[in-house]
């Protein structure tokens, strides 16, 4: 018997929707907020007021390709945080309206929580393979980077942590620098494949356990392109691809170091790689060859499931159902991880 998952995801730009039954996904969208491309990255209030535009049509195009009534829906997940608050009370405040209408089962979700569990979704009913618990999972997204043991669903340790700024912040700040369209990242991966990631030579930061840093990598590249642009004002036009395969090179070395690192101490036989950044090409190779090296089993999401979507969360939603972890209606969202 098919258990049908509603997810609602608002926590940034994007508004999603997805209804999964049981694992696997029936419908999945998204609509992305083109608006803050002008300004150099996301403006909350425009945000928020984007996703009270979106959020119907998002959830009645959700139900309509996943061919099942509102009526059928066994519970809906959404996301309660972190994120921006305004955008996260459109997706709350809807999520609330609908679960009391249809008189069924409210279940919040963490953001970080439906990255790590994407990987158990399927697209079809062909069973794919899944990681075992406990499994190892380096978590990086614009505004997180996270080393977590996963002993299960919803028990995650954090094993180590950014101190500062997130590898994905690192992305869209070096791709500002060079002048490049937000979101910077995919440009940086773009162009990195045709450049030489040892042309320039940029300093990681040598924390002593498995925490991360990236804001004296931001500032380096700053320092380094402002410098070279006084001597040349065609700096950046000459060496356009060189810079991105540099700064994606140091910045997947500083991740693969801590993985690298905890690999050789801990004998968990199963690695996942999530976030949005997990889409960079770079890092999904040096993953992979990680995981050879020390013989583990690497689990990457689709590409098209590492971004923020629903799917994520109406997953988180389904394994809680499953344990009838439900939410109060009082529950308000959050802008920090709870993990």
């Amino acid at each position: 018997m098919s258990i049908y998952i509603l997810g609602i995801e608002s926590s940034c730009d994007d508004t999603s929707a997805s209804v999964i039954a049981n694992q696997q996904i029936l419908s999945n969208v998204i609509a992305s907020q083109k608006v803050h491309s002008e300004f150099g990255g996301v403006i909350p209030e425009l945000a928020s007021r984007a996703h009270q535009h979106n959020i119907i049509p998002v959830i009645d195009t959700a139900l309509k390709r996943a061919k099942i009534n509102k009526k059928q829906l066994n519970a809906i997940a959404y996301t309660n945080g972190p994120g921006l608050l305004g955008s996260l009370l459109v997706g709350s405040s809807f999520a609330k309206a609908m679960a009391l209408a249809l008189n069924i089962p409210l279940i919040e979700v963490d953001h970080l929580q439906g990255h790590v569990l994407s990987v158990f979704l399927e697209k079809d009913e062909t069973k794919k393979e899944k990681p075992q618990f406990p499994f190892l999972c380096l978590t990086v997204s614009g505004g997180h980077t996270l080393l977590l043991k996963v002993h299960d669903y919803f028990d995650m340790q954090v094993v180590g942590k950014t101190i500062d700024d997130a590898a994905g912040e690192a992305f869209d700040k070096a791709a500002k620098i060079l002048g490049l369209p937000y979101p910077g990242g995919p440009v940086i991966d773009k162009l990195a494949s045709v450049g030489n990631p040892l042309k320039f030579q940029f300093s990681m930061a040598n924390l002593p356990n498995f925490d991360f840093s990236f804001s004296g990598l931001k500032t380096s590249f700053l320092y380094f392109v402002r410098d070279q642009l006084k001597n040349d004002k065609q700096f950046i036009e000459k060496n356009l691809a060189d810079l991105a395969a540099s700064i994606q090179f140091t910045i997947i070395q500083s991740l693969t170091k801590k993985m690298k690192l905890l690999l050789e101490q801990d004998k968990c036989k199963d690695i996942v790689l999530a976030g949005g950044v997990s889409a960079n090409s770079g890092l999904r190779v040096a993953m992979k060859n990680l995981a050879k090296e020390y013989q583990r089993n690497i689990f990457l999401p689709d590409l098209d499931l590492t971004t923020d979507n629903a799917a994520m969360i109406a997953i988180s939603g389904y394994f809680k159902y499953l344990k009838q972890e439900y939410s109060s209606f009082k529950v308000t969202p959050y802008s920090s991880s709870k993990i």
